[in-house]
Order: structure tokens, then C-alpha cells, then sequence
């Protein structure tokens, strides 16, 4: 981009606390042109930040930015879309896009056809996920057959298995189960708990039939996202190999099979007096994956969410490809809802066709 991504956001919840700090580590990338904050309490806090702040979207899009990031919760979000989209706005909506299937499917109905909406879903650009990804479209593991997840939940799982697999929009037949058993939680979103006592914490352990020889399992633990008594895990399998998070083996000849393991070179260590940061991820000396925000130390969720935003004003501009459209983020949340139904019901449960698979 010739100048920085023009990025206004509405909401002063966490998420958009957790934005608003992100962008302003990357003067240089973004601007924030103003923030829409519709409480007095929220708007206070806010300019106290020296941030640019609206009570109404007129005095939010008189600075002209590239996209609107909806950043409050999922049962008034497709609202505040919905009046962008009626503005001709681009906006990029947090996950999920409604609180429900039904909320969904009106929300498609209202602005699905004019493709002026996006969904933040970051999880396919965070760098090692990115590096999986890249090494798949080469054809490491020949054609992707199954994939397995087990690091975050519902949406956020299914965009990871449809990326992976290449599902599209195919429907899924999906068996889920729960049990419960005794973890420890050291940490939450508030920080360490300073408390080591176990407590009763939810599994859900669900496999998805796409047919055509393709599936997935999704493995998630309640707290998974952040306990580190949790790992977080990666499969895919194909037909001529197997990636398990960083190591791969693949068939390369009739009676020869390779292992590789994906190498993350970081600066800063030791004497390296770069400083502390992400370079690449490679496998057998090919790059597979480049920081796009070198020197800015940032974490790997964060290059994620930067990632997306940055394709986001890019795409709002006309210069770049939609990064993840209203009509992906549908099909996730499709899945990931009969994951849902399948615990209520105990039985199997056959997702269909969505009106978004036609876009």
C-alpha cells in the first residue's frame, strides 16, 4: 500500500481494545480515523486515549476510511452491518457474524449480495498456520484427506478444516459428544488465577464426514485456548504424506520416504543484536512463510489480525483479493453450529446448503 490502511472501528469492548492497541504498534501500516463509541462512559475512556472519537456513523465516516471494523457483541452486530452496508461502507465484522443460524441467514439475505462485508477470522493467517497451508497447496502431503483440530473452538476450528481441506461449500455429516473431567485453569483472560485446584471442564470431541473420501475431527478442551496445560494440535493427512503440526513425512519416490520439520527463525537471540522478532518459517530451506511486519515484535496473533486488516483496506481499495467474505465465514459458522445441535439432539447431524454457497 502506497499509504496507511484506514481502519475506523466502533465498539470499546476487549476486542476492540485488543485492535485499538495493535494499530497504533504500526503507525507506519494504519490509521485509526475514529472510533464510534455510543455510551458516555466508553466515549471517555476512549478519547482519553487520544483517539478520535464519534457518538453517531456520520461524524465516524466523514473521515473516509477503507473499512469499518464492527467490533461489539454478536446479537447487535448484524445491525450496526447492516446500516453500513446500506451506506455502500465496506465493513469487516468480528465472529461470529450473527448469534445465531437464523440471525445469519437474515443477515445474508439483507447484504450477502452486495459483497461489502468480510469477518475477521484470523486463524488460517496466524504464521505457523499460514506455513501448514502453503506447504499443503504445494502438494507436501499429496491430496488432503482429513484434518484434525484441536486448538480453538467451533468457527474459528471449521475455518481451519475447510481451509485445509478445500471443502468449500460441501455439507457435512457430524457426530459430537461431551464428557466432563477435573482441570486445572492458571490462567484466564484476566491473567493467572494463582490457583492450581482443578475443576470440572467440558470436551467436546466431534468428526465431520464430508464424503468423497474427506473428514475432520475437532477436539476442544473449554479453557484450551489458553490454559498451557492444554497443547494445541495440528493434522493433515493425504494421500502421499502426513503433516502433524511441525513435522512432516512424505512419500517422495516408489521406496522413499522423507521426514522434514518446519523451522521458525527468530532474530534476537543470543548475541543477535536485532532484536527479538519473527523472520520466517521454512521446511528444507524453502521459505514458506515471510513476517510482513518485521521489527514491530509483534506476537503471532496479532501478525494474524494485522495480516487480515491490512487485506482487508486492500481489498476495500480494490487493490487485493476479499481476505475472508461474509459467505466463509457463513459456511463455518454453518458447521460449527451442528457441532451444537448434534450435543443437544445425541444423535448425527446432516448440514445442508446454505444461500451463501451460490455466491
Amino acid at each position: 500500500m502506497d499509504r496507511p490502511a484506514r481502519i475506523a472501528l466502533t465498539g470499546g469492548g476487549f476486542r476492540a481494545g485488543l485492535h485499538l492497541d495493535l494499530l497504533g504498534r504500526l503507525p507506519g501500516r494504519f490509521e485509526v480515523t475514529g472510533v464510534l463509541a455510543r455510551s458516555a462512559a466508553t466515549a471517555g475512556a476512549l478519547a482519553a486515549r487520544g483517539l478520535p472519537v464519534h457518538r453517531d456513523l456520520d461524524g465516524l465516516l466523514r473521515a473516509a476510511p477503507d473499512v469499518v471494523v464492527v467490533s461489539v457483541p454478536a446479537r447487535v452486530a448484524p445491525g450496526l452491518v447492516r446500516e453500513l452496508d446500506g451506506r455502500g461502507v465496506h465493513a469487516v465484522t468480528e465472529t461470529p457474524a450473527a448469534a445465531d443460524l437464523d440471525g445469519l441467514r437474515a443477515l445474508w439475505d439483507a447484504v450477502g449480495a452486495h459483497g461489502r462485508v468480510q469477518v475477521a477470522e484470523q486463524y488460517l493467517l496466524f504464521p505457523h498456520n499460514a506455513a501448514r497451508a502453503e506447504l499443503v497447496r504445494r502438494g507436501a502431503v499429496g491430496t488432503p484427506t482429513s484434518v484434525q483440530v484441536s486448538s480453538t473452538q467451533l468457527h474459528h476450528a471449521t475455518s481451519l478444516v475447510r481451509g485445509l481441506l478445500g471443502t468449500r461449500w460441501r455439507g457435512a455429516r457430524v457426530v459430537a459428544t461431551a464428557t466432563t473431567a477435573p482441570l486445572a485453569d492458571p490462567i484466564t483472560r484476566a491473567g493467572w488465577t494463582g490457583s492450581a485446584e482443578p475443576r470440572p471442564q467440558t470436551t467436546t470431541i466431534a468428526t465431520f464426514d464430508f464424503g468423497d473420501g474427506r473428514s475432520a475431527l475437532y477436539d476442544f478442551t473449554e479453557t484450551q485456548t489458553r490454559n498451557p496445560l492444554r497443547a494445541r494440535r495440528l493434522v493433515v493427512r493425504g494421500s502421499a504424506g502426513e503433516l502433524v503440526d511441525d513435522r512432516l513425512v512424505r512419500l517422495t519416490g516408489p521406496t522413499t520416504v522423507v521426514p522434514s520439520t518446519l523451522e521458525r527463525r527468530w532474530t534476537g537471540h543470543h548475541q543477535d543484536v536485532q532484536g527479538h522478532d519473527l523472520d520466517h518459517l521454512s521446511l528444507d530451506g524453502e521459505v514458506l512463510f515471510r513476517n510482513p511486519f518485521p521489527t514491530s515484535r509483534l506476537s503471532d496473533e496479532d501478525i494474524a489480525v494485522a495480516t487480515l486488516l491490512q487485506r482487508c483496506a486492500a481489498w476495500a481499495r480494490d487493490e487485493g483479493p476479499p481476505p475472508y467474505p461474509l459467505a466463509e465465514a457463513a459456511q463455518d459458522q454453518l458447521l460449527s453450529a451442528a457441532i451444537e445441535r448434534s450435543l443437544a439432539t445425541g444423535g448425527p447431524v446432516a448440514t445442508g446448503e446454505g444461500p451463501w454457497a451460490r455466491s
